[in-house]
């Protein structure tokens, strides 16, 4: 009987023969998951450690949802801490270390929802909303082509600037103030960069189409710091909501919000020191973030620190953080800046 430790010829054949076909168990991979083309046609040992790198980012990768009219939102996601404000509204905190989070290097991203390698049950989406990554991507380097479809995907821009092209033709670089929402419908490629020497941060948030199998779309619109200093700026608002222009490629805060195929509302504000903005919340569930002006944190929130409360309760947030909100539609949301610095935030009105 031979030891354990000597190999068989069987056994060798077995392994070289895995290692032979190994580009059509990948190939093979790519069309489960969707993939419209394949991202290396040559699978040397250095392209295969790309695959590696790629496949975490999940840029490639179309997720499958069903239609938004078959989820069931999300009636008590998973957090640390609940605060039941009354009947008519609870806030459920979500801390900026409770996130998924990732560093490749050129990227360091925050998930808030389940997303590439993070997957968290209890926080798969919330209403129609899927995807809300607050992603850093160093110079020189960004998300090459890939594609998507069925999702609505808008980018908000902090800092630094974004590289954008796509199969529609369109090819822009976009820069703090700016929000660019893609409407992936039947599908789209596109590629995201960080341009010029300097890093840049954003935003990437998706939402489910109301209605499938849409044409694709691109817009853009430029809001100032001015229209967002201690007020709201509504930045991305529904097709059928009221002064939404969804014929107007590119334009300015005075032109409206973006057009989405998704029932939602998108607000931003740079609150100042002392300062309060409050929005009357017309759907029963809300998202509200508090984006890391203040720099790269993987541990707990830091920064700038801001109070939100809503029908007699209050909780306090702080850059990185995020909270759930199950409200009352007419109810008052406020946000007081509490700090020692202006906040940037971002509260999303869900039917």
């Amino acid at each position: 009987m031979p030891s354990s430790s000597s190999s068989s010829p069987r056994t060798v054949i077995g392994f070289l023969a895995l290692i032979a076909l190994a580009p059509v168990y990948i190939s093979l991979l790519a069309k489960v998951l969707g993939w419209s083309s394949f991202p290396f046609d040559n699978l040397s040992f250095n392209n295969l450690k790309n695959l590696t790198r790629t496949l975490p980012s999940l840029r490639t990768i179309p997720i499958s949802l069903p239609s938004i009219s078959s989820l069931s939102p999300l009636s008590r996601p998973l957090s640390s801490t609940t605060t039941t404000m009354s009947d008519s509204f609870q806030i459920t905190p979500r801390r900026s270390e409770e996130r998924g989070h990732a560093d490749h290097e050129w990227l360091k991203t925050f998930h808030t929802f389940s997303f590439a390698m993070y997957q968290e049950s209890g926080h798969d989406h919330y209403g129609c909303l899927r995807v809300i990554n607050e992603d850093r991507v160093a110079a020189h380097n960004g998300f090459g082509t890939h594609s998507h479809r069925e999702f609505e995907i808008f980018s908000y821009v902090v800092e630094g600037e974004l590289e954008h092209k796509d199969s529609m033709g369109n090819a822009e670089i976009l820069s703090r103030g700016h929000v660019q929402l893609t409407s992936a419908g039947t599908g789209i490629s596109h590629s995201e960069k960080a341009h010029g020497t300097k890093p840049v941060h954003f935003l990437q948030i998706w939402s489910i189409p109301s209605t499938p199998r849409l044409t694709p779309k691109y817009f853009t619109r430029f809001f100032s710091d001015e229209e967002k200093t201690d007020k709201w700026a509504r930045v991305v608002a529904a097709v059928s909501a009221e002064g939404v222009k969804n014929d107007l490629r590119d334009g300015k805060g005075s032109d409206g919000p973006a057009p989405v195929q998704s029932p939602l509302t998108l607000y931003a504000s740079i609150v100042g020191e002392g300062k309060k903005v409050t929005q009357e919340m017309t759907g029963t569930k809300g998202y509200f973030h508090v984006i890391m002006t203040s720099g790269y944190n993987e541990g707990k929130a830091q920064g700038g620190t801001v109070k939100i409360s809503g029908s007699g309760g209050e909780v306090t947030l702080r850059e990185g953080d995020g909270a759930y909100l199950q409200v009352k539609p007419g109810s008052e949301f406020v946000v007081e800046n509490v700090g020692d610095r202006k906040a940037e935030v971002l509260l999303f009105d869900l039917a």
